[in-house]
């Protein structure tokens, strides 16, 4: 890949009740690292958290919820080592502010707030063909959603100095059918420059308003240059149509920031690795366990790779089903992270515990 910059890693990075990003790698990381999160239900039921609409604009109030969720996390999984006792800089943030949706919601998609989950789009407000067609990034960028964020982080700024953590940008493909419906996948066949014209409209925008808050964030001495696309949906299409319609598109994303990752969610990425191995500078890539992951290792030997864990699995399964699990990720893919989002509230934490304890103990003698 002659011409491509150098590969600057990126890691899973699970803010406190926020959905999961990326963060920079430093090369010290354990040879299968968890990556720790649990849904915002886990904490409404045990820190009475409540992450209607003031969670996400009220920086105050973010904070003080953040900082006893901390807490409670300290206190029942001290050995995760994710979660720094001595600190409160990091608890002044922009992790999770409208969860997964601040693009879609500049876009115009309104948001449904309630008490113990991330906000979820508001039915029925898709955008229509004449609408993306009159489409423009500018008058996106300009949105009263961006106005908002930037305001939110004068106050963290004015109050804290440093802007701390990482918006939801979701991907190219993911907000087309956030925006626009499952009918981005029928257009692709019926209407391809409109699918064009639409995802360039939007990865402007996700340029353009990383870009924004980036530079604000670095000015105050938070160091971020990086965009993680989340390709969740990629397995909708083919590998042929993610190479037309998606990839050139991910690749000016790359070519954009400084650190570049792709996040693929819990299914087998490996149909798309030939098309996924020609972005520059992939840094991190996600996968499920299905995935063929001695060729995902031997194709991305660079890259940070990591594996995405069901919840359901890890509450459900035998705990010798589990440690066979972490052997062969281990295995097959490792050095890596074991991306252990979205942990119910209905998990023992000593489920929790011995997960960490298992992958504490990798690597594990072969037999």
């Amino acid at each position: 890949m002659e011409g491509y910059m150098a590969i600057l890693k990126l890691r899973n990075h699970i803010p406190i009740a926020a959905p999961a990003r990326r963060e920079p790698a430093d090369g010290y990381e354990n040879p299968l690292r968890v990556s720790l999160g649990f849904e915002p239900a886990w904490f409404t039921r045990r820190c009475g958290v409540d992450f209607s609409e003031r969670w996400h604009r009220d920086p105050e109030y973010r904070f003080s919820t953040i900082k006893s969720m901390k807490a409670e996390l300290l206190r029942f999984f001290p050995t995760a080592g994710l979660w720094n006792p001595d600190t409160e800089k990091n608890l002044a943030t922009i992790s999770g502010v409208y969860g997964a949706y601040p693009v879609a919601h500049a876009f115009g998609i309104p948001l449904i707030y309630t008490p113990d989950r991330w906000p979820v789009l508001k039915p029925d407000h898709r955008l229509s063909v004449p609408d993306i067609e009159k489409l423009n990034p500018e008058r996106v960028l300009n949105s009263s959603v961006l106005e908002e964020i930037q305001n939110q982080m004068d106050i963290i700024e004015r109050r804290w100095g440093i802007i701390h953590g990482y918006l939801n940008w979701q991907g190219v493909l993911n907000n087309a059918f956030i925006i626009r419906g499952e009918e981005v996948f029928l257009d692709m066949f019926d209407k391809p420059d409109l699918v064009r014209h639409f995802f360039s409209v939007i990865t402007e925008v996700m340029i353009g308003f990383a870009k924004l808050v980036q530079k604000r964030q670095r000015s105050s001495g938070f160091t971020v240059d990086q965009f993680s696309v989340g390709n969740c949906v990629m397995n909708m299409i083919s590998p042929d149509q993610y190479a037309e319609f998606v990839r050139p598109f991910d690749r000016k994303i790359a070519e954009s920031f400084e650190r570049f990752g792709v996040h693929t969610c819990n299914w087998d990425v490996t149909p798309y690795i030939d098309v996924l191995a020609d972005l520059p500078k992939l840094g991190y890539l996600d996968m499920g366990i299905e995935s063929d992951m001695r060729k995902v290792r031997e194709a991305f030997p660079d890259t940070y790779r990591a594996v995405l864990y069901s919840p359901v699995r890890l509450q459900d399964e035998r705990i010798d089903k589990i440690r066979d699990d972490m052997v062969k990720i281990y295995r097959e893919l490792g050095p890596c992270d074991l991306v252990m989002a979205d942990i119910q509230h209905t998990t023992p934490d000593e489920r929790v515990r011995e997960l960490l304890n298992i992958c504490a103990e990798i690597p594990v003698p072969t037999a």
